[in-house]
């Protein structure tokens, strides 16, 4: 596969998912030769953490402005944050999310799609297992035509859209669920993991980038330093791949892949 024609689609919820679950496979893509494309259905507005932010409306401008800080650590190549509300993306119509998604994947063409398991990721968060689940949708549907038709030959960001189906797709798994304050939650099922990326050095790049979400930095003061070592390695299971690839055969996220 020619460089040119590498692309990734990283589908996340929140502003600091990207760095916090995804950083490293993100840089690994850019300095691979691929294009990085990320898409957060929100703008955090309804977070915990708010750094002063007078109001939600506060809150989500100046999270959206550490989500383009922490791309640029990050070296993504575009990211979009759509308006879907922060926290309640479960009461969204799952058939639209879907659309909105299978338009990206039609519009930016990726072989590759990251984005959480539908457990819900570190935090087991409501938002995270909504995007995995319209991500999967939207991953086995946008290269069949019968689905959103209407999208079809419409212009989007520059082009015209036409079906696509991506090869791969890959679930973020990780070590540890930050359950301390819902014990009852201890035992959940979590993703398993099939790959597993050694970041060296990104991993304090990663870090750095996750520190670009100012507003966020009580989630460390929360946890510790010890967040750090996590930010050392990323986990993920391969969810779909071309043909019938066995998972112990997957050689890595970015091997295996075939001309557009």
């Amino acid at each position: 596969m020619t460089t040119a024609a590498r692309r990734l689609l990283c589908m996340t919820a929140h502003p600091d998912d990207e760095s916090g679950a995804f950083g490293g496979a993100l840089m690994l893509a850019r300095q691979q030769g691929f294009e990085t494309t990320l898409v957060c259905l929100t703008d955090g507005q309804a977070a915990h953490f708010r750094e002063g932010a007078d109001d939600s409306e506060a809150l989500g401008q100046k999270r959206r402005a550490e989500l383009k800080a922490a791309c640029e650590v990050l070296d993504i190549t575009r990211h979009e944050v759509l308006d879907y509300p922060d926290g309640q993306l479960a009461h969204e119509k799952f058939y639209e999310l879907v659309g909105d998604v299978v338009a990206r994947i039609r519009r930016w063409r990726p072989q590759v799609v990251l984005t959480f398991g539908g457990d819900g990721g570190v935090n087991l968060h409501r938002d995270h297992i909504i995007v995995s689940m319209a991500t999967t949708a939207a991953f086995h549907w946008a290269g069949r035509p019968e689905f959103f038709p209407e999208q079809i030959g419409v212009a989007f960001a520059g082009k015209r859209l036409k079906p696509h189906a991506p090869q791969k797709l890959y679930y973020s798994s990780t070590p540890f669920v930050s359950v301390r304050a819902r014990p009852e939650l201890n035992g959940s099922p979590t993703v398993p993991w099939s790959l597993s990326l050694e970041l060296g050095p990104l991993g304090e790049r990663k870090f750095q980038a996750f520190l670009q979400h100012e507003t966020q930095r009580g989630v460390i003061a929360r946890v510790g330093e010890s967040i750090r070592e996590h930010f050392e390695r990323e986990r993920y299971l391969l969810a779909a791949a071309p043909g019938l690839l066995h998972i112990t055969d997957d050689a890595g996220l970015f091997e295996g892949l075939h001309e557009d």
